[in-house]
């Protein structure tokens, strides 16, 4: 992922209600921020500044301000997944009750919130509404498929599509679960206990290499360069409400493409956890993107599918506003 481009920053005007979105698609200046209310800002991001472009910071989000952890506190690593190898999160959280210095985000540029990961891990067909859009009986155990590390990219960067080999890209808006922890033969009740915290992700799908040009296995399809955007921050676990009850959805150039609630997950994520752990460790900073709703583009009358210059806008409650655009590969 390269994380020294430009990103402009998108933010909230204010904590997501209930069951109801509120419009979170402008930019900055002038916006409140992206936290979701007092009792519900512990936001993870990593970021750089703008004079220091090459520099990968971790840090966390007050308001309209981001606290460099590292400079709060020096035996805080600088990068997200440092922190979480050195075991340093609970230093991070003791940070806020000192009130150290803040930075206006308007001084920085916002990255994905984790990179230098193991895995990207992914669940098919598990959404109720899904299914449904293609006729499709709920699998009986959760179908799991992954995407190259390397394939993640960060708010506002850039979803680039190789037009000369595809030109069949898909939208998938998905909930994503952080692990913070070691994890392996981990049961279903124990599963929470693993994870750092929730952020949103795009599973872009080239739809003709996953489904038909590549023998029918996923990976080819899945993780072409730059498709799975994630961000813009990583709401800790004991700050996003329930996991499985947040409004989901996701508009193309403004224009309403899905919206569900996690509810409708087939496969609850302590499910998904403990399946994927009795066959492989997760390690600190894993991702698993636990699947998409209905109104995806290639299930549409006729079908749409992402071109250059397009803008993916996708959202869940309790964490934010992940914006992507949409360019060429060249």
């Amino acid at each position: 992922m390269n994380f020294i481009k430009p990103y402009l920053i998108t933010s909230t005007k204010s904590a997501f209600r209930s069951k109801t979105f509120l419009k979170t698609t402008e930019f900055f200046a002038g916006a409140r921020g992206f936290s979701v209310g007092s009792q519900r800002n512990m936001k993870l991001v990593q970021f750089v500044y703008k004079n220091e472009p090459n520099v990968l910071r971790a840090g966390y989000l007050e308001g309209n301000n981001v606290v460099d952890v590292n400079k709060a506190d020096s035996s805080i690593p600088c990068t997200m997944i440092e922190i979480l190898k050195s075991n340093s999160l609970e230093k991070v959280k003791s940070l806020k009750s000192k009130n150290p210095a803040a930075i206006p985000l308007s001084e920085v540029l916002l990255a994905a919130p984790i990179t230098g990961n193991d895995k990207v891990l992914c669940v098919g067909l598990n959404y109720k509404d899904h299914c449904q859009e293609q006729n499709l009986t709920p699998p009986e155990v959760p179908m799991i498929f992954s995407k190259f590390s390397s394939t993640i990219i960060g708010q506002k960067d850039a979803l680039k599509l190789r037009t000369n080999t595809t030109d069949k890209v898909d939208w998938e808006v998905e909930l994503t679960v952080v692990i913070g922890k070691p994890c392996s033969n981990v049961t279903a009740e124990r599963a929470f206990d693993y994870v750092l915290g929730y952020t949103v992700a795009q599973d872009i799908s080239a739809r003709d290499w996953q489904k038909t040009r590549n023998g029918g296995q996923f990976l080819l399809g899945k993780s072409m360069d730059t498709f799975c955007p994630i961000g813009p921050c990583i709401t800790t676990s004991d700050e996003i409400g329930d996991p499985q009850a947040l409004d989901i959805k996701c508009s193309i150039n403004g224009v309403l493409k899905q919206t569900s609630n996690t509810n409708q997950l087939v496969h609850k994520i302590p499910d998904v956890i403990a399946r994927l752990s009795s066959v492989m460790t997760l390690y600190p900073g894993d991702i698993i993107l636990t699947g998409t709703p209905g109104g995806v583009g290639m299930y549409r009358s006729p079908p749409e599918y992402l071109k250059p210059n397009d803008v993916i806008t996708s959202e869940i409650q309790n964490i934010g506003v992940l914006e992507t655009r949409v360019e060429r590969f060249c």
